[in-house]
């Protein structure tokens, strides 16, 4: 099955989404959750981005699982 193009939802924006893997961050309960590759559909122009119904039912799933995370980052605050 081909990939279709969906035009921006922008008003006005002439982009088009395209498949892309992003880092989303979360705050949750006073803290910020940072999850690397997660798939998108982002605009090619303004950068807009949609998640997938199924997408967010994952993020959502790994925000409710008391597991590890893989890494940390450090945080700065913007003073």
């Amino acid at each position: 099955m081909p990939n279709k193009t969906m035009k921006c939802s922008i008003a006005g924006c002439p982009g088009e989404y395209e498949e892309r893997q992003i880092v989303h961050t979360v705050s949750q309960r006073g803290q910020i959750i940072v999850i690397d590759h997660v798939p998108a559909e982002v605009c090619s122009v303004c950068g807009d981005v949609l998640l997938k119904p199924e997408t967010v039912r994952r993020i959502e799933e790994l925000l409710r699982a008391p597991t590890q995370p893989a890494g940390t980052v450090p945080l700065y605050e913007y003073a």
